[in-house]
């Protein structure tokens, strides 16, 4: 982020009174990020130091925080309806459900199918579940109070779906833990349920789940995989759901959903349009309040699902992409935001980022701080001229 951005939010990052920040709910929310930004690169070298036993935690600590500081003023500084602390202090999205919880462990030899523009590659999943899961230290109580203490912005905190761990599920490793993979995703919604109360607690109002593996079952293979691993697509579209919108229901929180096919340094998971599982997710996620949904290339097919939308409901198209470096003009959003009005009303529609900018520490190479800022402003000028604001 160019110095010039940050600094007007000098004093804000510096001083340590507190800061009256706009109330969560007072005005509609049209400009928002997904979750991840960018690791600065000093803060991935003391990481690498810290893991090394080259730092201490207080020396990595701070460094840590200083780099929170500077990704509340870069969202800040574009105009943003709500931030996030830009996952910094994890290693990976999923950090609280993988990071933060016994039970899982890396066995060699367990992969899973991502794919490129040169063709599908098999990777090792890093960790796979052997034990029963169990809640070791909430880090997202410290991502909230600390970014509380700062943001003069309404705030959000981004949580894994339970239904993640179904991608570190193994039928031969993790059954001698849980016969039913669906016991399992029971434990890690517990998990994640204690989260958001805790959260709810510290006064957090936005609490937003994401949930990249219901936008991969659009994909026959996705689908077929799972059943090879002796895991239903039925049970997934139902009980499944059910166990992901049981995390919700707090109240004075708002909750969203965030799907997306995969998005790792220019790979992906999965293709095709919503229309295998927009009914499904409708119909049994009611307690999700904001949908936030993928939508910045053909892998994400049409906006004709979005007529399942239910009243009262926000979709948050994802138009402006972090696969790519290339900065999309605001005549095309302002064209694709036109166009998913056929569908669902103005007043139901927001925009964002497809996605985060770095799902894990490692980033897209040709991502920088300066596209970064570039595309969160054009995430709020298009909201600004679509909307009127």
């Amino acid at each position: 982020m160019p110095e010039s951005a940050v600094a007007p939010y000098r004093q804000v990052i510096t001083q340590t009174l507190p800061i009256v920040r706009k109330e969560m709910l007072s005005q509609p929310i049209r400009a928002e990020v997904v979750g991840s930004l960018l690791r600065p690169p000093p803060l991935v070298r003391a990481r690498q130091a810290r893991a090394a036993g080259q730092l201490s935690a207080t020396a990595f600590k701070a460094i840590e925080d200083r780099a929170v500081d500077i990704a509340i003023a870069a969202q800040e500084a574009a105009g943003m309806d709500v931030i996030t602390d830009g996952e910094l202090r994890r290693s990976i999205f999923t950090g609280p459900l993988t990071e933060n919880v016994d039970g899982l462990q890396y066995v060699p030899g367990v992969t899973r199918t991502w794919y490129t523009p040169d063709g599908p590659v098999e990777e090792e999943l890093p960790v796979v579940v052997t034990e029963r899961l169990r809640l070791r230290r909430s880090a997202v109580t410290e991502e909230f109070t600390y970014a509380r203490a700062r943001a003069r912005t309404p705030l959000k905190v981004t949580l894994p779906s339970p239904l993640m761990m179904l991608l570190r599920w193994s039928p031969n490793h993790s059954t001698s833990a849980y016969r039913d993979a669906f016991d399992m995703v029971a434990d890690a919604a517990a998990i994640i349920r204690e989260e958001v109360r805790e959260l709810a607690a510290l006064g957090c109002t936005y609490i937003h789940i994401d949930a990249p593996e219901i936008a991969t079952l659009v994909q026959r293979e996705t689908r077929e995989w799972y059943e090879r691993q002796g895991i239903s697509i039925d049970r997934i579209l139902t009980e499944g759901l059910d166990l992901l919108n049981s995390v919700t229901g707090v109240p004075g929180v708002e909750f969203g959903i965030h799907l997306c096919r995969g998005n790792r340094n220019g790979r992906w998971m999965a293709a095709g349009g919503y229309d295998f599982v927009s009914a499904a997710l409708f119909t049994r996620c009611g307690g999700f309040d904001r949908f936030l949904l993928e939508y910045d290339d053909d892998r994400s097919g049409t906006f004709e699902p979005l007529s399942h939308t239910p009243s009262g409901k926000v979709v948050v198209l994802g138009l402006v992409s972090t696969k790519t470096a290339v900065v999309e003009s605001e005549d095309l959003i302002l064209e694709r935001l036109r166009e998913a009005a056929k569908y669902v009303a103005p007043e139901q529609l927001a925009l964002s980022t497809q996605c985060g900018f770095a799902s894990m520490v490692e980033s897209h190479p040709d991502l920088t701080a300066d596209i970064q800022t570039a595309k969160l402003d054009l995430v709020r000028s298009a909201a600004s001229a679509f909307w009127n604001d």
